[in-house]
């Protein structure tokens, strides 16, 4: 649960007090059951490991995106890797899913991987999903009006009609702004993962 969080870096530790342990086999048998939190720790634990023929089968995960909370796992990992398959399996999953406005994945964190990537390899992935991106705020923006509306509808039979009214223009007040993307995830999360790819006892 804590793997490759915020404010606390015992987790760093535990992994290095079990990395002898870890194999392709209990990575294989993470990936492969159905739940977000074994398929968190066994696509990290391949990137510990160095494991870079599971490659396939953390971009297939990404690209299916069949359980939640795992994606950015997925992409800090293919990034760690940084080879050809990983920067396509990035981008084809920006190329679709920058499509499906409904869909609230990782969207984000990939975008934010290709950027790591185009700066550390000198390419420039990024900037040809810009326009996808911007076209997803939008639609996301205009679906999230028209929800906003049946709120509306709920709120005036519970709380009167200056409430929903008060809502509505709170909603409508507000656009869509330019998002701010950073590599700093990927900056500080990819060198946690040199350092234990790299401990030995």
């Amino acid at each position: 649960m804590e793997i490759a969080s915020y404010g606390n870096s015992n987790w760093i530790d535990q992994i290095k007090e079990i990395k002898s342990e870890i194999t392709k086999d209990v990575c294989l048998n993470l990936l492969g059951d159905f739940n977000w939190r074994t398929r968190l720790v066994g696509s990290y634990f391949s990137a510990v490991k160095d494991y870079r023929e599971l490659i396939d089968i953390i971009g297939t995960h990404l690209l299916k995106s069949e359980v939640c909370c795992v994606g950015h796992i997925y992409a800090l990992t293919l990034a760690f890797f940084n080879d050809k398959e990983c920067i396509q399996y990035l981008n084809r999953y920006l190329e679709y899913y920058l499509t499906k406005p409904s869909l609230y994945f990782d969207q984000k964190y990939v975008m934010e991987a290709v950027l790591y990537l185009d700066k550390v390899n000198s390419t420039d992935y990024f900037s040809g999903h810009l326009d996808n991106w911007k076209t997803l705020q939008k639609e996301r923006y205009a679906i999230e009006k028209n929800q906003a509306a049946d709120v509306a509808k709920i709120l005036e039979q519970q709380a009167g009609t200056t409430a929903s009214e008060d809502y509505l223009k709170d909603i409508q007040s507000r656009e869509v702004k330019d998002e701010i993307f950073s590599t700093e995830y990927f900056d500080e999360q990819i060198a946690i993962l040199r350092g234990l790819n790299q401990y030995s006892r």
